[in-house]
């Protein structure tokens, strides 16, 4: 092999690459002012309550801003979770992300692989399948998601085809 010749292969090519993350309406500075307003809602019923003399409903007020506040962090906590989606020329990759940080990674030959969205009557399921494996994907999503998404991956998966086996 000539030492000066250039190597004309690139990296592999991307048919699809996606990352999936649960959705979350109230964005972290948003949540900061809830739980502000709600404490200050909270102290201002709690003092009302100790100047008419009922001091033991001031300790409740305390407990549903702290109910709140776990409530919020237990839903940050599982947006950590994600799901990273990958067709190349050789595979068709998930890797999933749990909230408390494990991986797990699965590997599919795209030839071999179907795309499948179950519908029931207001929700629905994406599935991966190939030889007799299964992996439902994007189950976070809403429904209107997931059929995008397999949508997309349909259309990734045409164009890999094409790309393996061009006509003409």
């Amino acid at each position: 092999m000539d030492p000066h010749a250039s190597d004309t292969t690139g990296p592999a090519p991307v048919f699809f690459e996606a990352v999936l993350t649960p959705h979350r309406s109230l964005p972290p500075h948003g949540f900061v002012l809830l739980m502000l307003l709600l404490g200050c809602v909270s102290f201002a019923a709690g003092v009302s309550f100790v100047l008419i003399g009922a001091w033991p409903i001031v300790g409740y007020f305390g407990l549903d801003v702290l109910l709140v506040y776990w409530a919020f962090r237990a839903s940050y906590k599982s947006a950590r979770m994600h799901e990273w989606v990958r067709l190349t020329d050789e595979a068709l990759t998930v890797e999933r992300v749990s909230e408390r940080g494990e991986r797990r990674r699965w590997r599919f030959q795209p030839s071999w692989l179907r795309v499948t969205l179950v519908e029931h009557d207001e929700s629905n399921r994406l599935i991966l399948s190939s030889h007799g494996r299964q992996l439902s994907l994007g189950v976070f999503l809403g429904p209107a998601e997931r059929r995008s998404l397999a949508a997309a991956l349909r259309d990734a998966l045409q164009r890999w085809r094409r790309h393996i086996n061009p006509v003409g």
